[in-house]
């Protein structure tokens, strides 16, 4: 599958964080994917028509940003160009989870990746969420993932320190991973726009494909903290590790 990305390079539209930006553009450009960071009212549409993907990230949420957001995904709908959601912090403000929910409501999403805190919020569960981070509670991850994918009819990426893939019916844990991928910022988000590379060449297979990207990320996570000697060597590690 990853021969599959480099093979047709992808452009994948992300309307995202001015955190992650760089470090999503950075990594797609590595994976052989190709990136454009597009979120201008008078623009979003159009991008989204031309591209393979649409990844959605509420990072650094602007009320424009979610105009923005909903022009960009309805053009793709329309055209049958799958979209990713990020919900990131969507717990963290009523804010933010009003625009996930309106999103959710108005948008066929292929996919929602969230760490446990984010897609907790998303099903009303009780948990305590850190800002952005996925916080801490007690309920099972893999359920949680299979309740999130039925409550909105889409397939489901959970990602932590064992991942869970769902789309309501069947449920694929994914292990692996390591440490430092907790410590540095944007990647999850990263890890959003590498699954919707994956999914913009098999749309018809978004659980699979999604399984796939994940197994793939955890793996070059594990290879680029071989020799890493800290998170931020780690960073740079991580983009040649997705690029061999």
């Amino acid at each position: 599958m990853i021969q599959q990305v480099r093979q047709q390079q992808p452009l994948v539209h992300c309307i995202t964080n001015y955190v992650a930006a760089p470090f999503q553009a950075n990594g797609l450009l590595a994976l052989g994917a190709s990136p454009i960071m597009a979120d201008a009212l008078e623009e979003a549409k159009e991008v989204a028509t031309v591209s393979n993907s649409v990844s959605l990230n509420i990072g650094t949420l602007k009320k424009e940003t979610v105009e923005a957001m909903l022009l960009a995904g309805r053009a793709a709908n329309a055209h049958g160009i799958p979209v990713i959601l990020d919900p990131v912090g969507a717990g963290a403000t009523p804010f933010r989870l009003h625009s996930v929910k309106h999103l959710l409501k108005e948008l066929d999403i292929a996919l929602i990746r969230g760490n446990a805190g984010e897609l907790a919020a998303l099903a009303d569960v009780d948990w305590q969420a850190k800002g952005v981070d996925a916080g801490s509670g007690t309920v099972d991850l893999a359920s949680l993932a299979q309740y999130v994918a039925q409550q909105y009819g889409t397939v489901v990426a959970l990602s932590g320190e064992t991942d869970y893939v769902s789309d309501g019916t069947k449920t694929i844990a994914i292990e692996g991973g390591h440490v430092f991928m907790e410590r540095v910022t944007g990647m999850g988000c990263l890890l959003s726009s590498v699954a919707a590379s994956f999914i913009a060449t098999n749309p018809q297979q978004v659980m699979e494909t999604t399984v796939e990207a994940l197994r793939f990320y955890k793996r070059a996570g594990e290879r680029a903290a071989i020799d890493a000697k800290g998170p931020g060597h780690f960073q740079q590690q991580f983009l040649d590790a997705l690029s061999k």
